[in-house]
């Protein structure tokens, strides 16, 4: 699966910083509104310490992990839903992506200018709703003309158009999409609308080492994820053991980027399961409440099409019996059939016929 997150804030937040240091990439980092104007993309891996486990029974050549694409997306300013800086670019680019993640500058530090001349965080990510939010009625706007003008002719070419209007007053109330109360029909018909604040979106508050451990406020009713992008990226450029006694010396149980990895594959709906043998152990991505067909599929199409079981084994019991083998022995290993719902993490191994 290729899903992707939009890293957004207004300029001199510490979104390149912070991307770099995901992505261990050099991107342009600059003290000046609009460094960054094409995205940079970056692959990043999901730590998953149930891969280590499996790898120690299953004496694999290596270990794949499950990834998540990020995308550097340059900063907005007030004014950007009508096209100030560069905002009709940059807003292109977050429709683009499945999901957001929101940079709040929390750091003080005179020589990094901030583009409002103060730091204030609930202010800030006021800014970025506002714009986003003017951004997708400037959509809606056109969306229920364009229906309007289709029912008349038409009432079934017109369909979707109360759903519209539904989304058009929510927004305009100063809602973001996401929490209007949509039906099942209705949330098919608003995928069609493609609007920037119905996707998910995390807060990143980027702190600075003196705020480690403090307790941060609520942005707009969410617990940001606290990061130090100063501390990321000097981690980043450290090998394994400088960089577990570095977090030592913080009192940092792991790195703040490793948190945020796995909050944006949540933010994602998605989970993983494992194979395990001797060529690889690797989490494969699939959506929660996938079935077992669509799990094969991620592997290839062939599976899906021609699938006709799976072996299933919980990760638990694979650990526990100490491995396929065992956990065969011990009747914990399973046949499911086409209905199954993959259970997040695990084992599998699929017969199929094409």
């Amino acid at each position: 699966m290729s899903l992707s997150i939009g890293i957004v804030g207004l300029p001199n937040v510490g979104k390149s910083t912070l991307f770099t240091a995901l992505t261990k990439n050099a991107v342009l980092a600059e003290n000046y509104p609009f460094a960054t104007i094409e995205p940079n993309v970056g692959i990043v891996a999901v730590p998953d310490a149930r891969l280590i486990k499996l790898a120690e029974l299953a004496h694999p050549r290596k270990i794949v992990p499950a990834t998540v694409e990020f995308v550097d997306i340059a900063g907005l300013v007030k004014g950007a839903a009508t096209g100030e800086g560069l905002g009709n670019q940059f807003l292109a680019n977050i429709r683009e992506t499945d999901a957001i993640v929101e940079v709040v500058r929390y750091f003080e530090d005179g020589n990094i200018v901030h583009v409002d001349g103060k730091v204030d965080p609930v202010s800030d990510a006021e800014t970025i709703k506002i714009e986003l939010i003017l951004a997708d009625l400037g959509t809606m706007e056109k969306v229920v003309a364009r229906l309007e003008k289709e029912a008349k002719k038409d009432k079934a070419r017109g369909a979707g158009l109360e759903t519209a209007r539904k989304l058009q007053a929510h927004l305009e109330a100063g809602h973001r999409a996401l929490s209007c109360k949509l039906t099942d029909e209705e949330c098919a018909q608003a995928a069609d609308f493609h609007l920037m604040t119905a996707k998910p979106l995390l807060y990143v508050a980027n702190i600075d080492e003196s705020q480690i451990g403090t307790e941060l406020a609520l942005i707009d009713g969410q617990a940001p994820i606290p990061i130090c992008a100063k501390i990321e990226s000097e981690l980043a450029d450290l090998d394994a053991d400088d960089a577990s006694e570095y977090l030592a010396e913080l009192g940092l149980p792991e790195p703040g980027l490793d948190v945020l990895a796995r909050a944006a594959y949540r933010l994602l709906g998605l989970q993983s399961y494992f194979t395990a043998g001797e060529p690889e152990v690797r989490a494969w991505t699939i959506p929660l409440g996938a079935k077992a067909p669509q799990a094969a599929g991620v592997i290839h199409s062939d599976f899906e099409r021609g699938f006709i079981k799976a072996e299933v084994v919980g990760y638990d019991d694979y650990l526990r019996y100490g491995g396929e083998k065992g956990a065969r022995e011990a009747g914990r290993l399973r046949l499911e059939g086409k209905d199954y719902v993959v259970q997040d993490g695990d084992v599998m191994h699929f017969k199929f016929n094409v």
